[in-house]
């Protein structure tokens, strides 16, 4: 018999964006519908307080995040780094800690380089770990569909960016719900 993940919860969850860098766009399978589910997760995240953090990889060279998410955050303050894996920065690491959740939502790009890697530390560590498969993607479809595939064979578990949104709600007529029912009927 399989365990089950604990289901996501507002007080548990926190939210990674990884590297969606302005000098990506243009090489990126479908990067527009990847910045759309990012948006939705870092707008629902921000308006019921669930703490984010926004990594960019080398930004001297692959240039800042994407103006469009930038702009979703009060006070935008990324992370840089030069790991693959966010899991080998050590401010990033102790950012997670601080934070005290063991539930981490990964987006961004590279599916199959930054997001994967990631996701293999934080579950070593003993996160539980969920990637949004409409908020991820590499310039390659095929190595998106592997990552996914092999992320999932490791206990990641992969939920659309809705299925995430539901699942943290789990109900109607809260406070909560109404504050982001704009943003599930996108």
């Amino acid at each position: 018999m399989t365990t089950l993940p604990a289901k996501l919860q507002k007080e548990r969850v926190a939210l990674v964006l990884i590297d969606m860098q302005e000098k990506f766009r243009p090489l990126i399978f479908e990067m527009s519908a990847v910045i759309a589910g990012c948006s939705r997760l870092v707008r629902f995240c921000e308006r019921l307080g669930i703490p984010m953090l926004v990594t960019e990889h080398y930004p001297r060279g692959l240039g800042p995040t994407i103006s469009e998410l930038r702009a979703l955050f009060p006070r935008f303050e990324p992370l840089e780094k030069i790991t693959f894996s966010c899991g080998g920065d050590s401010n990033f690491r102790t950012t997670i800690t601080e934070w005290n959740r063991d539930q981490i939502i990964l987006c961004g790009i590279e599916t199959h380089v930054c997001v994967y890697q990631t996701a293999f530390d934080l579950l070593a560590d003993g996160y539980q770990v969920t990637v949004a498969p409409d908020g991820v993607s590499s310039r390659s479809p095929h190595d998106r569909e592997i990552s996914l595939a092999h992320m999932r064979q490791l206990g990641v578990q992969i939920m659309s960016v809705e299925m995430i949104l539901f699942e943290i709600l789990k109900k109607a007529k809260t406070e909560d719900f109404k504050a982001v029912s704009d943003i599930l009927k996108e």
